[in-house]
């Protein structure tokens, strides 16, 4: 793969769309416009664009939004979708009470 100056280089500047003002990660109020900037800025991974923007970590973890950013990724790269590289999926996690683990007493058989 290209280096990142040389993708910047061969991508183009960022030009302002008439659409960019459309928000497409609704959980974290992500626009088109952020997105694509994100990608003219050296951004070229979901994975990237999520830690820098936030998309796809809201309330549908990217149910709703993912396809979308990955189609605006893809088109501001020349590139197909299939060609983005995609985000690390994780399980889902949720926080649990010291108390919980302390009653397991870490006993083993």
């Amino acid at each position: 793969m290209l280096d990142v100056q040389e993708k910047l280089k061969e991508i183009g500047p960022y030009v302002p769309g008439a659409d960019d003002d459309m928000l497409i990660c609704r959980c974290e109020e992500v626009t088109k416009g952020e997105i694509r900037q994100a990608v003219h800025a050296g951004m070229f991974t979901i994975e990237e664009i999520r830690r820098y923007l936030r998309t796809g970590m809201g309330l549908c973890q990217g149910q709703t939004c993912g396809k979308l950013v990955k189609g605006i990724v893809a088109k501001e790269l020349g590139v197909r979708p299939n060609e983005v590289e995609p985000a690390v999926s994780r399980a889902p996690m949720r926080p649990i009470e010291m108390r919980i683990l302390a009653e397991d007493g870490g006993e083993r058989e």
